[in-house]
């Protein structure tokens, strides 16, 4: 073998380790994502009230956060009072396309995770492209729920939380929560993932050594 051959097979062979590498964290952060998306979808932390200070006459505002499911006041007691249908999965009449679309999204994920096992069976770069459209759409799903989140806002469990003031992309007397940045950034995480399963599934060619490329050709 010649030098020059030697250096390319050894460049190669440290290309496919990264190559690997590169790979298994992204079915890990996959993986974690499809956790989020399970997160997102259940919190009822998606919009709360704000720290207001009451200074008497009359009843005091009421505080707690509102989700895609239920509608939860704080009390007296520790644990908030929550009503909706979250055990049954129905969701608050006014956020029943968003909390379709994150749904849609939610199962687009996991089904990329299941994809994962294809591995052993099919063709790596065909399991990394459907895994990348299958993010993507996941993505898109949760980018609109995103949007007609807000949208929604003009509904009486919104007033009921928030007060009077409430309209559409105005959120009155309350802001939004940690669990509707979460899902904002999960619209940025899913295009990341997304991307770079396209280019491990472009590159996927170039990992094989050249022994195997001629076996194939065969």
């Amino acid at each position: 073998m010649l030098p020059w051959q030697l250096v390319a097979r050894l460049y190669q062979t440290e290309f496919i380790r990264s190559a690997r590498a590169v790979g298994v964290l992204w079915a890990i952060c996959t993986l974690c994502f499809a956790i989020i998306e399970v997160v997102i979808l259940i919190q009822p932390s998606w919009v709360g009230t704000r720290e207001l200070h009451y200074r008497g006459g009359g009843p005091a505002p009421p505080t707690g956060t509102l989700g895609l499911f239920e509608v939860c006041t704080e009390m007296d007691w520790p644990v908030p009072e929550c009503r909706g249908s979250l055990r049954t999965l129905t969701p608050l009449p006014a956020f029943q396309s968003p909390a379709v679309l994150v749904c849609m999204s939610l199962t687009m994920v996991w089904a990329s995770v299941g994809c994962l096992c294809l591995f052993r069976f099919c063709n790596a770069a065909t399991v990394y492209k459907i895994c990348a459209w299958l993010q993507l759409t996941a993505g898109f799903c949760l980018a609109l729920a995103c949007v007609l989140f807000p949208d929604s806002w003009a509904c009486a469990e919104m007033r009921a939380l928030c007060g009077d003031r409430v309209s559409s992309f105005s959120p009155g007397n309350c802001s939004v929560h940690w669990a509707y940045i979460l899902a904002m950034l999960g619209v940025l995480d899913a295009g990341i993932l997304s991307t770079l399963a396209f280019v491990l599934g472009n590159r996927q060619d170039a990992l094989l050594p050249e022994d195997a490329k001629d076996g194939n050709a065969r």
